[in-house]
């Protein structure tokens, strides 16, 4: 079944290689009334998924980006589509060099449950851009989400140009193992692992969209309190399922005692009803609930101070899957909470008085997806944009980065690798095709057999040859 679709989007994308540009904004037009004329819907289907999803948080990261990125690439893909002249070596002028940005044909997008409609169709927009066809297998733990999209893109969209496909793990390493023009993953480092191997069989090329551990370096020169709001926002939301949540906190000697006094208050006042706001959002399924709680109590026999809003007795919840944010003071790299990604509301708390001993704690990890600093000073930020590589940095807040449609998004190393959003995205689904077109007056013939005194020349005037051949 699934290879049967898979060949008729290839036919399809044979039969239409080039699709035009009208063509690309239909399809981008047809994704925007997708999110117009079920917005509610997904919402809701998200929120019954979850247990409770807020839906401030779905229009907010799901829904409100993805109108953007709708609206930045229909102002910008002819733009983007159009053949670009590039310098031509002086040898080979008066020739031409272009690049002709092409469709790379049949793409696979595999999304994740945490930002379900989010992550399914903002890499499909800008692969649609491209002009390539799309199949979707979204995550199988938010069934009711993944088949009401099945449904709408079913009733929106040709069967050879957009379809989603439902299913479990086995259709996914199906779905995987498919020779696609480009195969994108969004998931954990684990399971990227898998994907890339397994794509490997057919040199399928991938990009992988993983996580790690995030740090967030709170320095001496930090505004605390603009801080602690910054981290209580970025760590509730989604009740901290997201990528590029703040998985640790360094935090400067200077705040030992206050850090988490100005955390507790942001939190408060942010979340003053914790135990029952709507606002604040459910685990996604009881394993991953017993995972948080696991990864507290090995934190807590070690040693690890507990800090948990003490305004709502209420949670745990484990019934609804709610779990506060907590704070996890004085982590130790023995710790779990130090060793796994948390993606959950837990926050490790470490102190450093150098930032030289910042640093080599993340060095301790794998290249992050992203790293965020609070601080003053410009010459920190300068040591810190250049002696730590990770996959994106916000300065003085948190997670906005990929929030903004002209820079690229991706991780590096185990944190994924490719990159998209806006043109980086229309980018990494293209082949960036290079041409060379020869002038009628070109000089060229003089690089052709029987050589002589004409190239001896040439070769001595580019610097290739110090003396003539015998």
């Amino acid at each position: 079944m699934l290879q049967s679709q898979f060949s008729q989007f290839r036919e399809a994308a044979r039969r239409e290689p080039y699709p035009e540009l009208a063509t690309r904004l239909r399809w981008i037009g047809a994704i925007n009334d997708l999110l117009v004329q079920h917005g509610e819907a997904y919402t809701k289907a998200i929120s019954q998924d979850f247990g409770h999803r807020s839906t401030h948080e779905t229009w907010m990261a799901d829904i409100m980006p993805l109108r953007d990125s709708v609206r930045h690439i229909q102002r910008h893909l002819a733009t983007w589509m159009r053949t670009q002249t590039v310098p031509t070596s002086l040898t080979f002028q008066p020739g031409r060099c272009l690049i002709m940005p092409q469709p790379q044909g049949v793409v696979g997008v595999i999304s994740p449950w945490n930002y379900p409609l989010n992550l399914a169709l903002e890499p499909t927009l800008e692969a649609l851009a491209a002009g390539n066809r799309v199949m979707i297998k979204p995550s199988e733990l938010t069934p009711r989400f993944s088949e009401l999209l099945a449904q709408t893109v079913a009733e929106a969209f040709p069967p050879d140009v957009l379809r989603v496909v439902t299913g479990g793990v086995e259709l996914a390493q199906e779905f995987a193992a498919l020779p696609w023009d480009h195969l994108f993953f969004t998931g954990s480092t684990r399971v990227g692992r898998e994907v890339a191997r397994t794509a490997s069989a057919n040199l399928t090329p991938v990009t992988l969209e993983l996580g790690g551990k995030s740090p967030t370096i709170v320095s001496a020169s930090a505004d605390l309190e603009r801080a602690a709001a910054s981290l209580v926002m970025a760590k509730a939301l989604n009740a901290g399922q997201t990528c590029i949540a703040p998985d640790y906190v360094l935090v400067h000697e200077n705040h030992r005692t206050a850090f988490a006094q100005a955390f507790s208050q942001a939190l408060q006042k942010q979340y003053p009803e914790l135990g029952d706001t709507p606002d604040y959002s459910s685990l996604v399924s009881d394993r991953h609930f017993d995972r948080q709680l696991e990864l507290l109590e090995d934190a807590r026999d070690q040693g690890a101070s507990i800090l948990t809003p003490d305004w709502a007795p209420k949670l745990p919840d484990r019934s609804r899957r709610r779990l506060p944010p907590t704070l996890v003071i004085n982590a130790t790299a023995a710790m779990r909470v130090m060793q796994e990604e948390i993606f959950g509301p837990l926050l490790p708390v470490l102190f450093y008085e150098k930032l030289d001993t910042a640093f080599e704690i993340i060095g301790q990890h794998d290249r992050p997806l992203a790293l965020y600093w609070f601080g003053q000073s410009a010459a920190e930020e300068r040591r810190i944009l250049h002696e730590t590589i990770a996959g994106g940095v916000t300065i003085n807040d948190c997670i906005l980065h990929i929030a903004q449609t002209n820079l690229p998004f991706g991780g590096v190393g185990a944190s994924g690798y490719g990159s998209y959003h806006g043109e980086w995205g229309f980018k990494n689904f293209s082949k960036l095709k290079p041409i060379f077109r020869q002038s009628p007056w070109s000089g060229a013939h003089l690089m052709r057999a029987p050589y002589g005194k004409m190239f001896d020349w040439l070769a001595r005037a580019m610097g290739g040859r110090g003396q003539s051949s015998p």
